[in-house]
């Protein structure tokens, strides 16, 4: 007989409230973000005044407009008590996105997973090796593509000739030469070009018409374009001078630096949001609140609310106003605190760097301080991008702390960084006459217990813009 069963799940799911959006949104921004920010909302919100020092009754006509908010009706009573919103908000949330939503919701409002919304510059070789994982490659031919790609440079050009690459990778040129044709039709156009005018050739066989006159400027009056000789061009073409300028505009518009789009933006110099120094054998970490507006709940309008009538619009103007400054409020203090907690973690985990310099970096990644300090990972990750910490050895994104390990002869893991420093101060001792190629670099490091693949090698040379030692041998 069969067995009949009914069963209920029930299950809690966390809203991405506007207050949630708000808190996730001000910790992702970088300090002058923020600042520009809370500029905004001090023009917006009449409740809000800035304040050049916070004193006690500022900061109990904080804690009393929390308990005036009207909260949402339907919100949980966790949600209601401003003493549980860091632990409820912030951490629950993240943990409970990757959870499917219960059946017959959807999740893609009220459950959004805002992970995906969080977009990070791409840069050019991400998007190379992305294309060439769509081209449909054999194996073997996209061993080949991802290592042409390592050579293409932040302009988009590969420097390296391709019969050194062959030499170097012990492969048939052949073969390279035959899938570089189909990397140099990747977008952008123009990449992958071994010189200027076969980056402007390829750019020119991108345009869907005919293009033999400007293959024809292009492989003959490269000069004459830098220097706008249109009279030259005509003559040569046997063309109307005009017809010729018409046709040089085409290549003026061609970018002769393809890759420069994805380019990491220009140095800016920056304001660390956290200082450390040294005092005695502690280290001591300290927040820089220099240049961040101090906010206080303005008295005149708290004053209004209590006299205005119930359920007027007076009320309810100022009441919205009033529950928009302290989520404003909270969520500053949210994400300094949680700024400060990151970095002590990584204080305390990087010590050796801060005693000794990036030689002694630890293998770190972002669960090891997450663990740590009992925050979802999603939370450390947003707060390492674009915060800066000052520290005895130099101003540093918080990113740059996370390493994944390179194993050592004694079983140890050495931090990525560290080994890119060993190979920088390696080319700083090499002979100019004679300098170290990737190979000999590769063997010193093994001589040092760091077991490491040339081909690594080659990627953090290129990261730390060293050229191959062919470029770098000089005779004189």
């Amino acid at each position: 007989m069969a067995k009949m069963s009914q069963s209920m799940n029930l299950s809690q799911q966390l809203r991405m409230t506007p207050q949630l959006q708000q808190a996730i949104k001000l910790l992702q921004l970088s300090r002058m973000e923020l600042e520009t920010a809370v500029r905004g909302e001090l023009e917006e919100n009449p409740i809000l005044e800035e304040t050049q020092e916070i004193k006690e009754e500022d900061f109990q006509r904080t804690k009393e407009a929390e308990r005036e908010v009207e909260a949402p009706e339907a919100a949980p009573i966790d949600q209601q008590n401003p003493q549980k919103q860091d632990e409820f908000e912030w951490e629950n949330y993240l943990e409970t996105q990757s959870k499917p939503p219960p059946s017959g919701q959807s999740g893609s409002e009220e459950i959004m997973n805002y992970e995906n919304v969080i977009s990070a510059q791409q840069t050019l070789h991400d998007y190379l090796e992305w294309q060439a994982r769509m081209a449909g490659f054999s194996d073997d031919e996209l061993k080949i593509a991802e290592l042409l790609i390592d050579y293409v440079d932040d302009d988009g050009y590969i420097q390296t000739p391709l019969e050194e690459i062959a030499a170097s990778e012990k492969l048939p040129l052949q073969d390279l030469e035959d899938v570089l044709v189909f990397i140099q039709e990747f977008d952008p156009p123009g990449v992958a070009a071994r010189n200027l005018r076969e980056c402007l050739l390829l750019q020119a066989k991108a345009i869907e018409e005919d293009t033999n006159d400007l293959v024809f400027l292009i492989n003959n009056h490269l000069k004459d374009l830098e220097k706008r000789n249109y009279e030259v061009i005509a003559k040569a073409m046997n063309r109307d001078v005009r017809e010729v300028a018409e046709l040089c505009k085409i290549i003026y518009t061609m970018d002769p630096k393809p890759g420069r789009a994805y380019a990491p933006a220009d140095t800016q110099y920056v304001m660390p949001d956290v200082y450390v120094y040294k005092v005695g054998d502690v280290y001591m970490v300290s927040m820089n609140e220099d240049g961040l507006p101090r906010l206080k709940i303005s008295n005149f309008y708290k004053n209004m609310l209590k006299a205005s009538p119930q359920g007027g619009k007076t009320q309810e103007y100022i009441q919205d106003k009033l529950r928009s400054a302290v989520w404003l409020i909270k969520s500053i203090h949210q994400r300094q605190r949680t700024i400060y907690k990151v970095a002590e973690s990584i204080v305390k985990q990087q010590r050796e760097f801060l005693d000794k310099g990036s030689g002694y970096l630890r293998p770190m990644v972002l669960r090891n301080v997450a663990d740590d300090i009992g925050m979802h990972e999603s939370t450390v990750s947003r707060v390492t991008t674009a915060k800066y910490i000052h520290t005895p050895q130099g101003i540093f994104e918080l990113k740059y702390f996370f390493n994944s390990g390179i194993s050592t002869s004694d079983g140890e893991s050495l931090a990525s960084e560290s080994v890119k420093m060993k190979i920088k101060d390696l080319v700083g001792k090499e002979s100019v006459a004679d300098p170290l190629s990737d190979q000999k670099i590769v063997e010193l490091l093994e001589k040092d217990g760091i077991k490491i693949a040339r081909r690594t090698v080659a990627k953090y040379r290129d990261m730390l813009k060293i050229l191959p030692s062919s470029r770098r041998k000089k005779m004189y």
